[in-house]
């Protein structure tokens, strides 16, 4: 069984298979002896799913527009492909002959449906395996109440690795928990957080790691850093080579919900700024044994995240100190200048200057401060504005590098940023030499 669930659903061989798979089943749809199936409910079927796919479009991109860019073509052509199978599915079965033909009938649409829901993966890369799909997890997962508590002995130094010697009885991979972060402050209505505990947070002595703070995108939530993000296979990887060792990982919600955008700001949309910079630090001190140093903090997140994590980093440098941008965007926004403005400020311009991380790098200098960018080389609507905030942290006096990564705007780009970029950030924070 182990096999199914680490099989790749974004590989080109799995992909060659579902298409082809899909496209016999296209054929068995399309094709009938039944003349009323052909010239009537084939026809129709198709208009319908063709119809209902441009209402999708017209609503999503021009009035809805939940979204600050728009969803790439090939989705919506896809959807409208297995909604046309869905379409198909009943009339198809009617006009079959025998049982072994409606039973066929039903698996061809299921065939279409897959091959559609493949290709539409593929652009994000959101579900890499299947047992991501399905929602297996591939680590431990321990309930809050049972990580163990304050140690009255730890391990520091700088960097941290000097000091520290694994004991024989550490575990040899992380732990993962989940947990609701009270907004004390902000009132943030806050879904629950992921956590990652690394091998050596279970040693005894333990040492007194470092923690990163990460963000999903928009739409997301925290758990798409363990489906899509490769969050724990990428952190246990770290501590392997490095006697345990790695951050303690808490992947918390800027969002809200699955499709909110309040962009990280404290407006009428929510105080995500307060809930990240107060909250989230507070209850991470209060209830795990971790560097309180801000030198040992470091924000990060993909697309909404990435634009999230500069945010905090320009807005609260004494509390993020450090950042990892991901395929953020040149500014917050809900498509636009003026939208944004008007629905998160008031109206008020000088505001959401005042917020704004370039104008910030632009008009402040941050010497303490420091980060990496990652994007897409192919992602041309985010590449852009990656290179200009690299261009004015460097500007600014931040410590900042530069990545781009074979891939789009996906988590085969944000899983292998975090996995490139970790070691250097490591560094940084003292963890490692």
């Amino acid at each position: 069984m182990n096999w199914f669930v680490s099989l790749s659903f974004v590989s080109s061989a799995t992909t060659t298979v579902l298409s082809v798979l899909g496209a016999l089943g296209g054929v068995w749809l399309v094709v009938s002896k039944r003349r009323w199936y052909v010239l009537r409910a084939l026809p129709i079927g198709a208009t319908a799913a063709f119809v209902i796919g441009v209402v999708l479009y017209y609503v999503v991109e021009k009035v809805w527009r939940p979204f600050p860019d728009p969803i790439e073509t090939e989705i919506y052509v896809w959807i409208g492909i297995g909604l046309a199978a869905v379409l198909l599915v009943v009339p198809r079965t009617i006009a079959a002959r025998g049982v072994l033909a409606k039973a066929a009938s039903v698996i061809a649409a299921v065939l279409v449906v897959l091959a559609a829901s493949a290709h539409v993966n593929l652009v994000f890369s959101a579900y890499p395996t299947v047992g991501t799909l399905f929602g297996v997890e591939d680590v431990d997962r321990i309930s809050i109440a049972d990580i163990p508590g304050p140690q009255e002995q730890v391990v520091s130094g700088n960097p941290t690795s000097d000091a520290w010697q694994p004991p024989s009885s550490m575990p040899s991979a992380g732990k993962l928990t989940s947990v609701t972060i009270p907004p004390t402050a902000s009132s943030f209505s806050a879904r629950q957080a992921e956590i990652y505990l690394p091998p050596s947070y279970f040693a005894n002595p333990r040492p007194l790691l470092p923690v990163l703070v990460l963000l999903a995108g928009q739409p997301g939530e925290p758990d798409d850093w363990l489906k899509g993000g490769k969050l724990a296979e990428t952190m246990d990887a770290f501590a392997r080579d490095h006697g345990g060792l790695a951050p303690v990982v808490v992947v918390a919600d800027a969002t809200g919900s699955t499709l909110a955008n309040p962009l990280c700001v404290d407006s009428p949309l929510g105080n995500v700024a307060t809930y990240l910079s107060q909250d989230v630090p507070a209850w991470i001190k209060q209830n795990l044994q971790v560097s309180t140093d801000p030198r040992s903090w470091i924000i990060g997140g993909l697309s909404y995240g990435g634009t999230c994590s500069i945010q905090m980093a320009t807005n609260h440098p004494d509390v993020y100190p450090t950042f990892l941008d991901l395929s953020g965007q040149v500014e917050p926004t809900l498509g636009d200048r003026t939208r944004t403005v008007d629905e998160a400020f008031g109206g008020n311009d000088a505001a959401f200057v005042a917020v704004n991380p370039l104008d910030l790098l632009k008009s402040e200098q941050f010497p303490n401060s420091g980060g990496a960018f990652v994007v897409g080389a192919d992602d041309n609507d985010y590449k852009p504005g990656q290179q200009t905030m690299y261009q004015a942290a460097k500007a600014a006096g931040m410590d900042v590098r530069y990545d781009e990564v074979p891939g789009g705007h996906s988590f085969a780009v944000w899983s292998q940023g975090l996995k490139l970029e970790l070691p250097w950030l490591m560094k940084r924070v003292g963890l490692i030499s």
